[in-house]
């Protein structure tokens, strides 16, 4: 099956025009902008469309034309959804799909627009994996540094007890928007971007199994962003229940609730779409040879990764409609007077949300286990326990929800088998932490890797997370520091000192390959002392006041934690100074950094054997796995051979050894 759909996707791309020579290859400037025109005239008619819409719903209906309560404003609520769906059909994003709905002819994929000539490919409809992962990275990063300048407000805010800067309200929006975008435009979408580029690549496959679909899943993403954004320019301010948007409080919050609870829908199906196509990719299109367990760690960290996504996902959106429907069509879910169960929300936005903090982490698993075997030259230790433990994430994860809920008034008799469930949990994510210290064990550490570097301080920093993690899932422990500055510090330790770590630690590892340049060492080592000071500094501090009581969620708190915030705010923006330099190493890095070679790190796995940046469909010739991805130290070892005439002296493949034996190889 994998060979199959392999064979068909490689044939398809051998019949499309190749090079950047070919007729009508790159997006031309005129094209350019007729594309943006007509998407930017589709968000003007289908926001039109959504207007007159509700307009006239309500005039037939004897209502007022307008209804502005602050849980109301259909009239802006529906336009901002249709006027995305308009973008993306202007755009072209949905055309193809629009045609066969209407029984239109479709037009085939000829893979005329695959890959990018120049800067103009990025900022329009292509079907590329390689593209696709470059303009999810770059979009999130943007997305990163608004979200880092709200974290800098709020610091700047806290670092004295009174109001300095803003007012109760907009520190409420502010902190709320700072958590949505660093959540869903960033630490999720951008481990879809990583995986995006290299995941093809890894697996020995043209592209992804849906190209349009994958492009789709990328523009979803900045319409989540907008709408997440212009809520702070509606009446009553942007939505301000945090980016849990627990009822009741978000079903009776200001306008900018409900755009929210849009673009969470948004967001959503992108990573929907996205984990759907990895899925997918990894199970039929392997190149011949790749067994399940001739696959790279990251691969099989996509592989849970996207299982999560595809089951959990939709919780969030369903709650997030049923929101909604409470806020702008009067309906009851949430309102206990009514009959509505407050409760209920937090049953179902969890059941979602703590599977998430696996998918925040996950994908990052695998990227420090690419890391660590490339730079200490060894093979991962106990692998297949690893790959193992990965899915049993899976499930163990869909068990532990309700440990968010110890105070919210749920059954006293759940508590206990959560609390078990949720200590449980620590045991595959310990396995992977012993299975990095030996696989680091006698190892030639190259510690002049910036990689390597933030996959050392994802190691040290991800145990201190996880051990406030096993406390607070003790249920004594928790009732004391629920809503405390220890829950701020135990998931920023989680989601910075170990989303965002790993997610730094790709960034560096395979940014020769996606723009075939290096970066300054030096820049990338103060970067990581001062990220590494900046995070500990900052989230430190946090678990003492949280454990002396200092509430979460507060703009003013006690004079005497004073003394202790502007410590914290002080390393806050030590912590945001840091990433500056990051940005400047990546910009002019890419623009004039020295020439990368193929496989400057000296790995094995299949994206280290093409040029950097890779060809245009990937490969030459499709290539065929006769080993395992971390061989390091095994003469004659070989991953995959990369055209018919090379061979691997001195290794013996799995099908050699089946066919001496006589009997069939696995695929």
């Amino acid at each position: 099956m994998a060979d199959t759909a392999l064979q068909r996707s490689a044939s398809t791309a051998d019949r499309a025009t190749t090079g950047p020579q070919a007729p009508g290859f790159g997006v031309s400037g005129d094209e350019l902008l007729r594309k943006w025109s007509r998407g930017i005239a589709g968000a003007i008619v289908g926001g039109a469309f959504g207007f007159v819409l509700v307009i006239g719903l309500r005039a037939i209906s004897d209502l007022p034309i307008f209804q502005t309560e602050q849980t109301g404003y259909p009239h802006v609520v529906v336009p901002v959804l249709t006027g995305a769906l308009g973008f993306l059909v202007g755009f072209g994003a949905i055309t193809y799909w629009l045609r066969w709905a209407l029984g239109m002819p479709t037009e085939p994929e000829d893979h005329a627009d695959h890959g990018a000539a120049s800067w103009r490919d990025y900022f329009t409809f292509n079907t590329d994996h390689k593209v696709i992962g470059i303009q999810y990275i770059v979009t999130t990063f943007f997305f990163f540094f608004i979200g880092g300048f709200l974290a800098m407000l709020i610091r700047a805010e806290l670092a004295q007890p009174g109001t300095q800067i803003v007012d109760a309200a907009s520190y409420n929006s502010i902190f709320s928007a700072h958590a949505t975008i660093m959540i869903f435009l960033f630490v999720i979408p951008v481990f879809a971007g990583i995986v995006n580029y290299v995941l093809p690549l890894m697996l020995g496959a043209p592209d992804m199994a849906f190209p349009r679909l994958n492009a789709l899943s990328f523009w979803l993403l900045p319409l989540a962003g907008i709408i997440f954004m212009s809520s702070f320019l509606v009446p009553g301010g942007a939505f301000d229940a945090g980016w849990t948007g627990y009822a009741p409080l978000s079903t009776g919050a200001p306008l900018g609730q409900s755009f929210f609870n849009i673009g969470v829908q948004f967001a959503g199906f992108s990573s929907i779409l996205a984990a759907l196509n990895f899925l997918v990719t990894i199970v039929t299109m392997r190149a011949p040879g790749m067994t399940f367990w001739r696959m790279p760690l990251l691969v099989w960290a996509n592989l849970a990764t996207s299982l999560l996504v595809i089951a959990a996902t939709p919780f969030i959106a369903g709650v997030q409609f049923m929101v909604l429907f409470d806020r702008m069509l009067h309906t009851n879910f949430f309102n206990f007077a009514a009959g509505g169960d407050v409760v209920s929300y937090q049953h179902i936005f969890w059941f979602y949300s703590h599977p998430a903090v696996y998918i925040m982490i996950i994908p990052g698993f695998g990227i420090i286990s690419e890391v660590i075997s490339t730079h200490s030259r060894k093979p991962i230790f106990g692998y297949r326990l690893m790959a193992l433990s990965l899915l049993a994430i899976i499930v163990l994860s869909y068990s532990v929800w309700a440990h968010h809920m110890f105070v919210a008034g749920m059954f006293s008799w759940l508590r206990v088998p959560m609390m078990m469930t949720s200590v449980l949990i620590a045991i595959p994510t310990g396995i992977k932490i012993f299975s990095w210290l030996g696989t680091l064990y006698f190892g030639k550490i190259h510690l002049r890797s910036t990689s390597m570097l933030f996959a050392l301080g994802f190691i040290s920093s991800f145990i201190l997370g996880g051990i406030s993690g096993v406390m607070i899932a003790m249920v004594p422990i928790d009732i004391h520091v629920t809503d405390t500055y220890f829950i701020v510090a135990h998931i920023h330790f989680v989601l910075f000192a170990g989303s965002v770590f790993t997610i730094f630690a790709g960034i560096y590892y395979w940014f020769p390959k996606i723009t075939g340049r290096m970066y300054d060492e030096k820049l990338g080592r103060v970067h990581f002392w001062l990220t590494l000071v900046g995070t500990w500094g900052t989230f430190v501090p946090m678990h003492w006041i949280g454990m002396d009581g200092m509430p979460r969620r507060v703009v003013d708190y006690a004079t005497q934690f004073g003394e202790w915030n502007l410590l914290i705010s002080a390393f806050g923006f030590l912590l945001g100074a840091a990433q500056l330099v990051f940005l400047y190493n990546m910009v002019v890095s890419w623009r004039f950094g020295p020439r990368a070679n193929s496989n400057p790190w000296r790995a094995k796995t299949i994206e280290w054997q093409v040029s950097s940046p890779p060809p245009r469909f990937n490969f030459d010739q499709i290539p065929r796995v006769v080993g395992g991805p971390y061989e390091y130290g095994i003469p004659g070892a070989r991953h995959a051979l990369m055209n018919e005439s090379e061979k691997a002296p001195g290794h013996v493949s799995t099908a050699a050894v089946a066919a001496a034996a006589g009997e069939p190889s696995s695929q």
